[in-house]
């Protein structure tokens, strides 16, 4: 064992950490979280609130720093703190009184005010940060974190995707080291749609970029993953390889993520695209079929079954065929060589 100290750099933003793909993500941090908030400066507490008026008593205080980095793993400094709440005259005040448009948050979270306001798609924010010199493809936290095209992206807040790639956002720029995304597998998630998705196709984004190590996923195989049918068909007629393996840690097949979530009819199509059904992947070591049987997915279970049941016919015919043909071969067997 590696004598790593893994308690400084711990993952500790929620994360599905069980064995399947359709499992609900541990959840914990929330009492961290408000106990660190008692560390946080007053300026960042008041910005938090949105509370404007002592936002303006503290700034006329020489001692305040608008600037004061965040404390724990989950802190924010003011400019940061208002972004995540929208307090759109509140993120006004503070850039005009010199907040650094540009700092990174906690430790866990190192995210920037910019990615922050594209997670919640707040346009009138984000333009602020951009005209007072946001950067655009500052790259995402090693911990789940993202670019903000990738958040906007995860979002479906199109009018800030649009944005952002018209003033150049990196729309193929790596994911997280632990549970990130691209931009395109971002747009496959439950709260997008396929509006955005053809607008990173347009752009260029790779159909097949592989899924970051640790809890990754193409984007096949989260459009499978959350039942996203206009998608899967989408991504599959730009190439997507419908047997990409899944992430070195946490991963299975888009065939595994659709059987175990019981979407039938995107097993289906993956089926007619070429999944293979035997291809054994996830944290669980199961096939498609063994997924859906595990889950009660009947319908799915019939399908996987019944293609089963045709990849072994099909591989007793192959191995009769070369059976047939080495006894032909030699003549053996009864079977009669013709002059």
């Amino acid at each position: 064992m590696s004598s790593r100290n893994f308690d400084k750099e711990r993952p500790v933003e929620n994360i599905s950490t069980t064995t399947g793909y359709c499992s609900d993500p541990t959840i914990g941090n929330s009492l961290e979280e408000v106990e660190e908030e008692d560390r946080w400066t007053d300026l960042q507490l008041a910005s938090r609130d949105g509370d404007l008026p002592t936002i303006e008593r503290l700034l006329l205080d020489p001692s305040t720093n608008i600037n004061a980095p965040p404390v724990g793993w989950y802190g924010q400094n003011a400019l940061q703190a208002a972004c995540a709440q929208g307090h759109i005259p509140v993120v006004k005040r503070l850039i005009a009184a010199g907040a650094d448009v540009n700092a990174a948050g906690d430790f866990n979270r190192p995210r920037t005010a910019l990615q922050i306001a594209s997670v919640s798609g707040n346009d009138q924010i984000v333009d602020m940060l951009l005209a007072a010199g946001a950067e655009v493809n500052v790259p995402a936290a090693k911990y789940n974190g993202r670019t903000a095209l990738q958040a906007a992206s995860e979002g479906g807040h199109l009018p800030v995707i649009e944005k952002l790639l018209t003033i150049g956002a990196d729309v193929n720029a790596p994911g997280a080291h632990y549970g990130g995304l691209t931009a395109l597998q971002a747009s496959c998630s439950p709260a997008s749609n396929i509006t955005v998705v053809r607008t990173l196709l347009a752009a260029g984004a790779g159909v097949n970029a592989p899924p970051s190590r640790y809890f990754g996923l193409t984007a096949l195989q989260n459009a499978s993953l959350h039942g996203h049918l206009d998608i899967v068909n989408e991504l599959l007629n730009h190439g997507a390889d419908v047997n990409a393996p899944g992430a070195y840690n946490g991963g299975g097949t888009a065939l595994l993520a659709a059987a175990e979530c019981g979407y039938a009819e995107i097993v289906m199509i993956l089926l007619d695209a070429g999944a293979d059904v035997e291809v054994i992947s996830g944290q669980k070591k199961q096939t498609a079929l063994q997924a859906a049987a595990a889950n009660g997915h009947r319908e799915a279970f019939i399908l996987l079954e019944d293609a089963e049941e045709e990849a072994n016919s099909k591989k007793r015919d192959r191995r009769l065929s070369a059976v047939l043909n080495s006894r032909w071969r030699s003549g053996t067997d009864g079977i009669i060589i013709q002059d």
